[in-house]
């Protein structure tokens, strides 16, 4: 009966690390998929900024592409005009920011990416609030303002108490 207990026990344990990998492979699988959205909507807000910035393209260029696409490629989805807009707004915001920063853009999600961009009103805050959801891996939605402005004095608590 022991004996019984014991090999069911140690399944248990190997099982439970079967589980784990698979956790980990799927964490880290979205993790690489996020990073190739967020660089593919850098390199389309590029491209859109480029042609604006050349007068190759006008506002209504955009509204046109979104509509090829959604024709072109039905199943993709994301790509608005409102959207694209986005990109290039994503694009024209980050262009210029350092290394660091610019690699910490593409680990947190596109929807923390929008409302740091929208919400911060300097780069300051903008890359305190993006180190702040890498940091704390906030997933879906940064949290309200209340909640981050907590956060700050506790942090600016913290630096004080040293």
């Amino acid at each position: 009966m022991i004996k019984d207990q014991n090999i069911i026990q140690n399944r248990d344990n190997q099982f439970s690390e079967i589980v784990l990998m698979i956790r980990r492979t799927k964490s880290t699988v979205i993790s690489m998929a996020n990073t190739s959205l967020i660089d593919l909507y850098w390199q389309v807000g590029k491209y859109i900024s480029n042609k604006i910035a050349v007068s190759e393209w006008g506002d209504g260029v955009v509204k046109q592409l979104a509509t090829y696409i959604e024709k072109n490629s039905p199943d993709t989805k994301g790509f608005s005009d409102k959207n694209l807009w986005r990109m290039k707004q994503f694009y024209e915001t980050y262009c210029t920011a350092d290394e660091k920063l610019s690699a910490v853009l593409r680990q947190i999600s596109w929807t923390n990416n929008i409302t740091i961009m929208s919400r911060a009103k300097t780069e300051e805050e903008r890359s305190f609030y993006i180190m702040l959801c890498k940091d704390e891996k906030y997933r879906l939605h940064l949290p309200d303002k209340a909640l981050l402005q907590q956060k700050l004095r506790d942090i600016y608590d913290s630096e004080e108490e040293k």
